[in-house]
C-alpha cells in the first residue's frame, strides 16, 4: 500500500473528474481508438543521441488479443479481506462488473478467462473483447447506479478511481459484493492487482500464472528498452510527468509514487520529480518547472488538447519555453485511458512510449 494513500486519493478524483471531462467532449471514445499503433520497438533504429532531437511524438500501444488462463480451477465461495479491510464474501461470478478508471480491472478478468461473464464495462474498457458490452459509466467516468442496477451483477470489482462513492456503498446496500482493490498503480503493482482480482473470483492460481507472465513481459520490455536508452547517465533524458486540465486550470506534476515514476525509469530516463523529492501529485508551479528543467515531458493526450497542443502549453504555460523540453518541443503524449493503465498490457505500453521516445520521427 502507498505510504501516502490521501495524496493518492486525491489524485484519483482529479484524475477522474477530469477524464471525465475529455470522455463527454469526445463520446467517450479514446484518442488512439482510429489511429495506427506506434511501429514496435523491434523494428524502429533508435536516435543515437536523443537529446539531439527536436519535436514532440505520440505513442499509440497497440491493440493486444486477450490471451486467457484457463489453466487452474474456479473455487467457490470466497471470502476475501478487500484494499479497504472489508470482508467480501463472493459465491457467484456468473455476471461480472469490472470498474475502475482505466479499464485496467475489466482486462484482468477477460485475462483470467472469465470474459464471458462481464456483463457491462467502463468507458475505458474499450478493448475489442469488451467493446460491444454496455457501458455503465456516464458523463466519461461517473457510476450510473441505474445501469449497474440494470446489469445484475453477482460481484462488483471497483477501486476508489471511479464515482461517486455513494453509489459504490448503494450497490453494497443492494446485496451485491463489492471488493475494493487497491488504487495505487505502478509497474511494480501490476501482479499484486492481478492477484487481488483472481483471489476474489476464486481464480487465485490462474491470476498467479497471469501475474508471472504480466510481469515477466514487462521486464523484457524493461531490458529491451535499456539496450536502445543511452549508457552514459550523462546522456539519459531528464523526464517529467505532466498532468495537464485547461479548461479547469489543472496543472499537476505526477511525482514519486504516482506511477508516472515507475514509468520513467523503465524507459531508462531519468525522473525529475524523484530529484527533488516530490511524492504523488503537487500543484505545479513556474518555478518549480524552470529550477527542474526537464529535457522531455510526457502527457496525456486529451491533457495536451485541452491547452491547444504543443503551442497552447507554452501559452499556458510560459515556464515550459524555459526549460530544455519546451525550447526543442520534446512532449511526448499518450492516451489519457492508456499511459497509467498499469495492467496485463504494460509492456506495450512501455514498448510505445520508448518508441515515441527513442525513435520519434516514426511514432505519431
Amino acid at each position: 500500500m502507498s505510504r501516502h494513500p490521501r495524496a493518492l486519493a486525491a489524485l484519483a478524483l482529479i484524475v477522474s473528474a477530469t477524464l471525465g471531462l475529455a470522455a463527454c467532449t469526445t463520446g467517450g471514445l479514446d484518442h488512439a481508438a482510429g489511429a495506427p499503433a506506434t511501429p514496435p520497438l523491434a523494428e524502429v533504429t533508435p536516435l543515437a543521441d536523443p537529446l539531439s532531437w527536436q519535436g514532440p511524438s505520440t505513442a499509440v500501444a497497440a491493440a493486444s488479443a486477450i490471451v486467457p488462463v484457463t489453466e487452474g480451477a474456479q473455487v467457490l465461495p470466497v471470502t476475501v479481506t478487500d484494499a479497504q479491510g472489508s470482508a467480501v464474501t463472493v459465491v457467484d461470478t456468473s455476471r461480472i462488473l469490472a470498474l475502475d478508471i482505466y479499464g485496467s480491472l475489466s482486462r484482468i478478468v477477460f485475462e483470467l478467462g472469465l470474459g464471458d461473464s462481464v456483463v457491462a464495462r467502463d468507458t475505458s474498457s474499450a478493448f475489442p473483447e469488451a467493446a460491444g458490452l454496455p457501458v455503465v459509466t456516464e458523463n466519461g467516468h461517473d457510476l450510473n447506479a441505474e445501469a449497474i442496477l440494470d446489469a445484475a451483477p453477482t460481484v462488483i470489482l471497483t477501486d476508489t478511481s471511479l464515482g461517486p462513492w455513494d453509489t459504490v456503498l448503494q450497490m453494497r446496500d443492494a446485496g451485491i459484493p463489492v471488493v475494493v482493490v487497491d488504487s495505487h498503480r505502478s509497474l511494480a503493482s501490476i501482479g499484486t492487482l492481478v492477484e487481488q482480482v483472481g483471489a476474489a473470483l476464486g481464480v487465485p492460481e490462474r491470476a498467479a500464472a497471469l501475474a508471472a507472465r504480466s510481469i515477466a513481459a514487462v521486464d523484457a520490455k524493461i531490458a529491451q528498452i535499456a539496450d536502445v536508452a543511452p549508457a552514459d547517465p550523462a546522456r539519459r533524458l531528464r523526464m517529467m510527468f505532466l498532468y495537464v486540465r485547461g479548461q479547469s486550470g489543472v496543472y499537476y506534476l505526477f511525482g514519486e509514487e504516482s506511477g508516472a515514476d515507475s514509468l520513467i525509469e523503465a524507459l531508462g530516463g531519468i525522473d525529475v520529480a524523484g530529484e527533488i523529492g516530490w511524492r504523488g501529485m503537487r500543484p505545479l508551479t513556474d518555478e518549480a518547472l524552470v529550477d527542474a528543467n526537464p529535457d522531455l515531458l510526457i502527457m496525456m493526450t486529451k491533457g495536451l488538447e485541452s491547452v491547444g497542443g504543443v503551442d497552447g502549453l507554452v501559452e499556458h504555460l510560459p515556464a515550459v519555453a524555459q526549460t530544455d523540453a519546451g525550447r526543442n518541443r520534446r512532449i511526448v503524449d499518450m492516451s489519457d485511458t492508456t499511459v497509467l493503465s498499469f495492467g496485463p498490457a504494460s509492456a506495450d505500453v512501455l514498448d510505445a512510449l520508448a518508441v515515441a521516445v527513442y525513435a520519434p520521427e516514426v511514432a505519431g
